[in-house]
């Protein structure tokens, strides 16, 4: 029988923070996938290699972690006062799903160095040489995003010394402002507290109750303690992802949060919703050992911090988790607050299993009601390859 010819799209693989996605401009994809639907899922479960029972998505781009089976599609903005608009879909690994419910706060770093070098930021505001001002509106969620991004000699400078625990090389310091980052479209009618309280008792068949915050800022994220599911926080991902019965646990607290938060209707919906929300776990500081070998003190730190992403222990951190971490600290009671030490700190230093990061949350509360007005953190980015991505045209 005849097979459908492969069709060739321009594409860029890119680093962004700890992640790696698969970047396009929507007017470079086939008609069919320039609106959403099932064509356009399609197409990006073909690129990113999925479903694939192997769990190794060896016939796509993807890198058969929740880190690396990300696509990003770029478009100029139709948003008043904002450059470009950014959607991101975190593709499943093992099932024909496109989760459009979350933000990849990795990635966001490389939306600015993208939309430059692609005609999508007006050639007036990219200085020859400086900063240039990026507002990014970021599609999925409904909020914005300035990204500081370093031009030399009018492109974007990518080379660097900054360094990021999870990211083997240095590179150019892009800054990241995710403003308002309480998610309004997520349950709760927009609180950043769905439940309205900063600690909840988090009732979960087999394992208990459980203390938990739950807070919609940069991603919907769940946070326990450490002590309360037998861990220290100091875990390495192979300590809770070669454990079945770990994976089950996380995924039993994520399903019944999820309720809890107004994010689904029943425990049997999670499945169809893997982006969203975070499990993470939090600790006091101490002493521990990297994924590289590098040595992190107690003092290094204010708190430890171990979050799941899609299933599995995230090999460092999800910038969007990093958010609703900066946020929880930031407000006196939470869980994550509690674990820092107290207060109202400004910024927090957290350890995660490839090292450290540091970021930084302006909240307040105004009639007992807390928001916060953005969360600052630095990444990097940088272009992995660019040219077209090639599918069977029967794909989509």
């Amino acid at each position: 029988m005849a097979s459908a010819p492969q069709i060739k799209i321009p594409a860029t693989y890119m680093r962004g923070g700890t992640s790696k996605g698969v970047f396009f401009r929507l007017q470079d994809l086939p008609a069919s996938a320039q609106q959403a639907g099932a064509a356009r899922d399609a197409l990006l479960l073909r690129v990113i290699g999925s479903p694939d029972p192997y769990g190794k998505q060896t016939d796509g781009m993807g890198g058969a972690t929740s880190s690396t089976s990300k696509t990003v599609i770029l478009s100029r903005s139709s948003k008043p006062g904002h450059d470009v608009d950014y959607l991101f879909g975190q593709v499943s690994i093992d099932s024909a799903f496109v989760d459009w419910s979350g933000n990849c706060g990795n990635l966001s770093a490389a939306v600015g160095p993208f939309a430059i070098s692609n005609g999508l930021v007006e050639a007036s505001r990219i200085p020859d040489n400086g900063v240039a001002i990026v507002r990014i509106w970021q599609a999925n969620i409904g909020k914005t995003i300035i990204a500081h991004v370093p031009i030399t000699d009018g492109v974007v400078q990518e080379t660097g010394d900054f360094e990021l625990d999870g990211v083997t090389f240095p590179a150019a310091e892009v800054q990241l402002e995710f403003m308002d980052p309480a998610a309004e479209e997520e349950g709760g009618g927009g609180a950043m507290f769905p439940t309205g309280n900063l600690v909840d008792e988090l009732d979960v068949p087999g394992v208990g109750r459980l203390q938990a915050t739950m807070i919609n800022a940069g991603i919907p994220t769940i946070f326990v303690n450490a002590d309360a599911i037998g861990y220290r926080g100091t875990e390495l991902q192979d300590a809770i992802n070669s454990d079945a019965r770990a994976l089950a646990l996380f995924e039993n607290i994520r399903a019944h949060g999820a309720v809890r938060m107004g994010l689904i209707k029943n425990v049997e919906e999670a499945a169809s919703r893997q982006h969203t929300p975070k499990v993470a776990f939090v600790a006091r500081p101490t002493d521990y050992i990297a994924s590289s070998g590098k040595p992190v003190a107690a003092g290094d730190v204010d708190l430890l911090v171990r979050a799941m992403s899609m299933g599995k222990l995230h090999h460092a951190m999800m910038g969007t988790a990093a958010v609703a971490i900066g946020t929880a600290a930031a407000i006196p009671g939470t869980l994550v607050n509690r674990a820092a030490g107290g207060g109202a700190p400004a910024a927090v230093r957290f350890g995660h299993p490839s090292g450290t990061l540091r970021v930084g949350a302006q909240a307040s509360e105004v009639n007992g009601e807390w928001s916060v007005t953005k969360a600052i953190m630095s990444r990097s980015a940088r272009v992995l390859m660019e040219g077209w991505v090639r599918v069977p045209g029967d794909a989509f």
